[in-house]
């Protein structure tokens, strides 16, 4: 039987092996999932609330072994491994306690002769597939309002992060939901493509690539079922003449650089005033030099390696190509020993004198580096932040919030921030325009994605 292993970008070592899901697991996993929804979608929402609570009660109790399997799967530094944890449970619960309001049927006015309401009615089978970069926080997005709404849900997770989707299950398990509304698979592509064809799949919820979303619309060809994709970003950050500065780099370069920048809503672009290049970049620099590159394992770390070495050698590439185009790197390599090619460790870097001709600052890196542009005005600003195929978010760094969020409006982005970055509001709707994909996660909104309306119209004898 064919197998998967994940390599630890820690030391190179298997971490982890799993056998694939043969055809028949596949069948049966899709069977068991149809029943149990048909049943599931019965349960009232109180109790479908008290099974999901529970289930982050079980979570949250893993927390330091999770902590350490994270760690070893995709080399977050341990230092910050737990925070994900209370992110997950954050974005869970929020989700538990928006779905009666989300989920209420819509009452229209009297009508003489006439009862009329729209429901939100669950989809049936959802297929959730989640990147390795955030692999808890990404999963829940889909997975709690898809259960909450009465729908079941197979989970596919990253080859790189199988862990992940095996504690959800244990969790899950742990609290008593019934059999089968919750299920895991470990696939190949080629697998996961065939489930997404099943008639019995009716939603699919995509985190990856752009290519990878590409796939997924392919796969969906010709089904006319609903489908949420959050791919790439590029996201800009502007920090204005009137910034509070010590603040901005503070907010900024721990956007670009948490996670080794490996997450789609990274800084990976940032355009500072004239007024405050030189000293914005003194300070970011100094910012820096302060991380320290090693084993994620250490608590002293808080610089990990990147998923693979492929993924430190693509970032290594950028950052030679603008610097042979005439950009400057303000951080010497050659301080960090581990950060060598053909390594997953990168050291990080901060580059000037770029432009939008250069990889670094159009095609997404999803790595520790950040270039960055001085501006005259916010126009050029707003220009240069649009001048992009992305649009996940943006961030504006100002004392005047008015001025701000003015210049918010302008950008094409799913989310815009003042004076923060890098975070998701579990009340806010998580979307992206233009090639950052399509759909929407989180919020009261997010709920549409995983149910379709149902209108009544009752004519009265």
């Amino acid at each position: 039987m064919a197998a998967q292993k994940t390599i630890s970008p820690v030391d190179g070592s298997v971490y982890v092996e799993r056998e694939l899901a043969d055809p028949a697991r596949v069948e049966a996993t899709l069977d068991r999932a149809s029943a149990a929804q048909r049943a599931w979608r019965e349960v009232p929402l109180a109790e479908r609330a008290r099974y999901c609570s529970a289930m982050v009660d079980a979570f949250v109790a893993m927390r330091d072994a999770l902590a350490e399997e994270l760690t070893w799967q995709m080399g977050r530094p341990i230092a910050a491994a737990g925070g994900e944890i209370g992110g997950f449970e954050e974005r869970a619960r929020g989700m538990i306690a928006l779905a009666e309001q989300a989920l209420a049927p819509i009452r229209l006015a009297d009508k003489p002769g006439f009862t009329r309401y729209i429901s939100r009615e669950p989809l049936g089978v959802a297929f959730v597939i989640a990147p390795w970069n955030f692999p808890f926080m990404t999963a829940v997005n889909a997975i709690v309002p898809a259960i909450m709404a009465g729908n079941a849900v197979i989970l596919k997770h990253s080859a790189q992060t199988p862990l992940c989707a095996e504690r959800i299950q244990q969790a899950f398990a742990a609290a008593g939901l019934p059999e089968g509304v919750f299920q895991y698979l470990h696939l190949s592509h080629a697998a996961a493509e065939g489930v997404m064809r099943d008639p019995r799949i009716a939603y699919v919820s995509f985190t990856g690539s752009v290519a990878g979303g590409e796939r997924v619309e392919s796969a969906l060809a010709g089904r006319f079922i609903a489908s949420g994709l959050e791919l790439g970003g590029k996201d800009p950050a502007y920090i204005r003449a009137d910034a509070d500065l010590d603040a901005a780099v503070e907010g900024v370069m721990d956007g670009a650089f948490f996670n080794a920048g490996q997450s789609c809503c990274a800084i990976e672009r940032i355009y500072v005033h004239q007024s405050l290049f030189e000293a914005f970049v003194e300070r970011a620099v100094a910012w820096l030099r302060q991380l320290k590159l090693g084993n994620p394992g250490d608590p002293a770390t808080s610089l990990g390696p990147l998923v693979r070495p492929e993924a430190a050698d693509f970032v290594r590439g950028q950052i030679e190509e603008a610097v042979a185009a005439g950009a400057k790197a303000w951080i010497d390599p050659d301080d960090y020993p581990l950060s060598a090619p053909g390594s997953a460790y990168l050291a990080p870097q901060l580059l000037t004198g770029v432009d939008h001709s250069m990889r670094v600052m159009s095609e997404e890196s999803f790595g520790p580096v950040v270039g960055v542009m001085p501006v005259t005005d916010d126009d050029e600003a707003v220009a240069l932040m649009n001048d992009s195929p992305f649009g996940l978010t943006a961030a504006v760094f100002t004392r005047d919030i008015a001025a701000g969020e003015a210049l918010a409006r302008r950008l094409e982005a799913g989310t815009v921030f003042t004076n923060r970055c890098d975070y998701l509001d579990p009340e806010l709707a998580w979307t992206g325009v233009k090639q950052s994909g399509r759909g929407c996660s989180l919020s009261r909104i997010g709920y549409e994605s995983v149910t379709r309306p149902k209108s009544f119209h009752l004519k009265h004898a």
